[in-house]
């Protein structure tokens, strides 16, 4: 039984984390996965349906929709369930095993479930979250989510899909990052993610292109952050890759806030621990075909906040 690679990347300690498709066959895995995440959580009254998951109640819920599980170096780290009817989805059963959270896992995973869901042509998705878990909630609103409504203590959160962009080769890729630049200004924050070799790096040369600015960009793994000055009037562009931060601590002891207002601010690598630096951002993560003979990339755009809502239809024509 073999099953479907989604997305891999390294955690910060060294680790492969795998989201993979999960199948039926993985129900036993899946009910321990999800028992243990929701017993570690606080007591509440009534008690979340989640603490009742059986291998068959997984089964039925994987026959509404789709999941995706989470390996680290091959150990079961983390789940999400999804329920799909029509151009609307809903997310269930968010799980991340106690010993393995504050890793950016449960971002993982929802960002390839986001991306699955618009190649799908879904256009919106939804769950429901307990007002008695603030922290919680925060989470799913920094992550684009907002309140519909609300039923006692359940909310029930929402929000749209990414656009999706196709690019057949890296020069494309380029391309898409110089016209991204024409919708660029001083504040904005980009968080771009992909595994390795996604084209991360090339979509910045293009918004460097873009937004005229000086000097080779090239990926600042090693001094961590690179500010390219602007040739002209407009801003600048900070590049940062955050591969080797563990924390979001670690990103803010670079000093980001100094130059925020004034530049552009791209962070490679950034998923679960720049998303403190703005609550309005765009976030894209960049996926290549697992056969390295094909150049094909999906890059997958998703506004976060008022600022990037409001220029939803601009990205779409990109």
């Amino acid at each position: 039984m073999q099953r479907t690679v989604l997305a891999e990347s390294l955690l910060g300690d060294g680790r492969t984390l795998q989201i993979v498709t999960a199948e039926p066959w993985d129900a036993q895995t899946l009910s321990a996965v999800i028992l243990d995440a929701f017993g570690h959580r606080p007591v509440i009254d009534p008690p979340p349906p989640a603490l009742a998951e059986t291998p068959d109640t997984v089964i039925a819920a994987l026959a509404q929709g789709f999941g995706v599980l989470a390996l680290v170096d091959n150990e079961p780290a983390g789940v999400v369930i999804v329920s799909v009817e029509g151009d609307a989805a809903g997310i269930h059963r968010v799980s991340v095993r106690p010993s393995f959270q504050r890793q950016g896992i449960a971002s993982a995973m929802v960002a390839v479930v986001l991306e699955s869901l618009a190649l799908r042509g879904v256009h919106r998705v939804g769950l429901i979250a307990r007002a008695e878990f603030p922290p919680v909630v925060a989470w799913w609103q920094r992550h684009g989510f907002v309140e519909i409504e609300r039923n006692g203590t359940s909310l029930h959160l929402a929000r749209e899909l990414p656009v999706c962009v196709m690019a057949r080769t890296a020069e494309e890729t380029q391309d898409l990052g110089r016209r991204l630049a024409g919708l660029l200004r001083a504040g904005d924050l980009i968080i771009a993610a992909g595994d390795l070799g996604a084209g991360k790096t090339t979509l910045t040369q293009g918004i460097g292109v873009g937004l005229n600015v000086s000097g080779a960009v090239i990926s600042p793994t090693f001094v961590l952050s690179r500010v390219h000055r602007p040739l002209a009037d407009g801003p600048a562009l900070v590049h940062v890759d955050a591969y080797r931060l563990g924390s979001p601590a670690e990103l803010y002891d670079l000093d980001l806030d100094a130059s925020a207002a004034e530049a552009v601010t791209l962070v490679e690598w950034g998923t679960g621990i720049a998303e403190g630096l703005a609550d309005d951002r765009l976030e894209i993560d960049i996926r290549r075909s697992l056969d390295p003979e094909d150049e094909t990339r999906w890059i997958f755009l998703t506004p976060i906040g008022e600022r990037w809502t409001a220029v939803r239809s601009l990205l779409e024509a990109l």
